[in-house]
Parts: C-alpha cells; structure tokens; sequence
C-alpha cells in the first residue's frame, strides 16, 4: 500500500477517476479503505464475468471509479423482489461474514459494500456455489453508500468489522469510525436499527467508543458494561500487544459482547493468534 506525504495532502489536485480514493479520501471523508490492487485472476475472474450481473449492483459513477452518481438510489424491494430486513456490512473484505449471515438468515437481505475487487469477486464465488438470493455486492465508497445511495431509514443493521485501524498516529485522521461518519449510519438505519462495530486494536476501539459517546443519535447497548477486569481495554493494557503495558482498569466500560452472527474469519483468527484483543460495540439508533 502507498501513502502519501502529509504535505502533498495541503496541496490541490485534480479530480480524476481514482484519484481520490488511491488517497484515502473522497469528498472529505475517508474512503472504506485504500484498495491494494484491482486486478481479477483465474477463479475470481471466472466468477465475476459469470455472477455480476446478477448479484452485483450496477452503480452509475460520478468522479472516481468507486463513487456513486448522487441521483442513484438503491431500492431494496426492487432488487430483491420483497420487502425483508436489510442488512449493510460495510468492508465486507473476502465475504465470509456476510455470507455466512445470509446463508443463516434467509428472510433479510444483506448489501456488502467493499471498493476490493478481488474480495468482491470472491464473495460472488461464496454466494453462487451456495445458490444465495438474498446478498448482493456493490463496488463503491462507503461515505457515498450511506449518504445517498441507500435510502433514509431503509437499513436495520450497518456493520463495520475490522475496518483499516491507520494505527499510525499521523494516519489516525483516515479512519473511516469517527464523529463525522456516525450522522451517515444514523441516516439509514432505521428507528431502533443497530450499528456493530468490532476492531483489534485499542486505540481504534477507544475512538470507536468515543464516537458512540458523542453520537446525537446513538445510544450504546451495553453502556456501563464490561467495566474494570472485565474489559476487554483492561486486558489490552495488561497484555501490552498494541498498547504500552498498563495496570490501569478501565472503568467507563461499554463493550457488547462478541456478536454471535459474526463467523470467525480467517482475519479475526490471525488477530486471536497474534494475542490481540477484539472489542465488540453495539449502538441502537434512537
């Protein structure tokens, strides 16, 4: 993955197709994440030039190769052919956790949005071999997804699983889980729908937490909970694997349990082996 200087950043620069998003950033918000290559292979190619056309949403562009036209809505009812629960996980990565979900779940309708190709063209792979109606797969960038492709109210949970941490400090303002992205989520999930957030690295989690603190429209499911040894920040601290080792509890708590919809990936695996904490959040739409 390339990174560009900071400095570079403070300077104007044109808008062409990709341009944006090869930064790491699009309209002032950060992209789901840089993308690591593009180019499909062998079975993934396969699949792509097979099952697009029926499970990929075909999405108008506007100025990058992963945007979406602002006049394009997505209408569930209209693609999947009822009307069901929809579910939106953004960062969907090689489609385990998704389709995983969808084979469980039959009566909702899941929309992974991921700007990887490669990663979505295995998910269509996952999803044929399986004979999946109820998944679909979109190309684009998420801030552009939740600001105007899905309808207002139209989603009932968003997840975000192990979004790009930029464990960096510099890099830290490119994470895509901050005070600006909430009011997104907020805007299509509906009343009562559920955020779930889960990450590995400490300082993410605590900004993660932070968000859902400050966020207007969210409350946290589990506020107060999983406090002092029973955290997951505390054992974090205490194990000193992303963190400088500290005996200090913490106290504010609010860490949900590790969601039982979400399969263990190969992802998350590696994170276990590595001694790395997962934090789990949950927030309900007020």
């Amino acid at each position: 993955m390339s990174d560009f200087e900071d400095s570079a950043a403070l300077l104007p620069r044109a808008v062409t197709p990709g341009s944006q998003a090869a930064h790491g950033t699009y309209q002032g918000q950060p992209v789901s994440f840089v993308r690591r290559g593009t180019r499909l292979q062998g079975r993934r190619e396969r699949a792509w030039e097979e099952h697009q056309k029926t499970y990929a949403v075909d999405v108008p562009r506007h100025v990058a190769d992963t945007s979406v036209h602002p006049d394009f809505v997505f209408d569930a009812v209209e693609v999947f052919g009822r009307r069901a629960p929809l579910i939106v996980e953004i960062g969907s990565g090689l489609g385990d956790a998704v389709v995983h979900a969808a084979q469980e779940h039959p009566e909702k309708d899941f929309l992974a949005v991921e700007v990887y190709l490669p990663g979505l063209a295995q998910t269509l792979l996952k999803v044929a071999s399986r004979s999946l109606t109820n998944v679909r797969v979109v190309q684009a960038n998420a801030p552009e997804v939740l600001s105007t492709m899905l309808p207002p109210g139209s989603v009932s949970e968003v997840w975000v699983f192990f979004p790009d941490p930029w464990h960096k400090t510099k890099h830290n303002k490119r994470r895509m889980v901050k005070d600006s992205f909430a009011p997104l989520v907020a805007r299509v999930l509906e009343t009562g729908g559920l955020w779930r957030l889960a990450t590995d690295w400490s300082d993410y989690a605590r900004q993660m937490r932070d968000v859902a603190g400050a966020a207007e429209d969210f409350d946290n499911v589990h506020d107060g909970e999983r406090t002092g040894a029973d955290s997951p920040l505390t054992e974090a601290r205490l194990s000193a694997v992303d963190c400088d080792r500290s005996s200090e509890l913490d106290t504010a708590g609010g860490w949900a349990p590790r969601f039982p919809g979400r399969i263990l990936t190969g992802f998350e695996n590696k994170a276990h082996l590595a001694g790395r904490t997962i934090f789990d959040l949950t927030l309900r739409r007020r």
